[in-house]
């Protein structure tokens, strides 16, 4: 595709719009007043939040908050009865669909439990965002590059050709990384990455998300109750509750607020284990560098 393909009209301007120059904003997701509504219920109510590049954005809040129902919404699974969801910079509840697919290669999505296709291998899997968005790419490239997201998810290069049925479930999920990894994205989309995972699965699934985030440059937006997770790898976290965001920060910064619900989340007794897990974990790691 060349690059005047990719240049779209900008929605509501005379202004060419490319894609392929739109990354240098310092916040590539920009929601405002965002309203979602299921009938006469409303989930979210003038909504506003921005993710800042190059963080993991934890996203925590109570059931029915709307946490999967806010990250649908930006990847355009849910539309919004009202507000703006911007991403690198353009409106994309504006956007014409033929205009999203600029945007849409440039992140990739885990949804929860992997969403894999279970009469594909794991590479077919990984190779379903590829073929959409580059069909010209060759079968003997395809498999090349499935090999090595699986390898890059964490995954034996033998998982390659088993199918998700042959998979435990920390494996499933890894293999549902690698399909989102596939397009090399700056947004990466983490839906409960390490629900039903035991504490060994979840850690090491939550530094391959901070390795692989500081290595790539990427983008994360983390949904997760997983409080060891928030602790362990999260830049800052945003907290969902009354239908919007009530506040965004660093956990000690979170926990300077006087919400009701953030005080019990934060100062719960699996908080308390969190955080002490958390400083083993920290010294640790000095006693490790002072051997060095």
């Amino acid at each position: 595709m060349t690059d005047e393909e990719q240049t779209t009209e900008q929605a509501g301007g005379d202004a060419p719009f490319n894609w392929a120059t739109a990354d240098t904003t310092p916040v590539p997701i920009r929601i405002s007043g965002l309203t979602n509504r299921f009938g006469d219920f409303a989930v979210h109510e003038d909504l506003d939040l921005e993710v800042r590049r190059g963080e993991i954005l934890g996203v925590v809040g109570g059931s029915g908050t709307g946490k999967s129902v806010l990250m649908r919404s930006i990847i355009g699974l849910q539309i919004p009865d009202e507000g703006t969801i911007e991403v690198f910079g353009h409106d994309i509840t504006a956007a014409e669909p033929d205009e999203e697919i600029g945007v849409r290669n440039r992140w990739g999505v885990l949804f929860q439990g992997g969403a894999l296709f279970s009469t594909l291998t794991v590479a077919e899997n990984v190779e379903v965002p590829l073929k959409q968005f580059y069909p010209e790419l060759s079968q003997e490239l395809l498999d090349e590059i499935a090999r090595y997201k699986v390898v890059l998810s964490g995954l034996p290069e033998e998982a390659a050709s088993k199918y998700p049925s042959e998979l435990s479930g920390g494996m499933k999920k890894r293999a549902g990384l690698a399909r989102a990894l596939a397009l090399d994205p700056e947004l990466l989309f983490l839906d409960e990455p390490t629900a039903g995972l035991d504490p060994i699965g979840a850690a090491k699934f939550d530094e391959l998300t901070r390795e692989l985030t500081d290595t790539l440059g990427l983008t994360v937006f983390l949904i997760t109750h997983d409080l060891d997770t928030l602790y362990a790898i999260c830049d800052r976290v945003a907290v969902l509750a009354d239908k919007k965001v009530i506040a965004v920060g660093t956990i000690p910064e979170l926990l300077e607020t006087d919400h009701p619900w953030i005080q019990e989340y934060f100062n719960g007794p699996r908080a308390r284990a969190a955080v002490a897990t958390h400083q083993r974990g920290k010294a640790l790691d000095n006693d490790d560098s002072g051997k060095a």
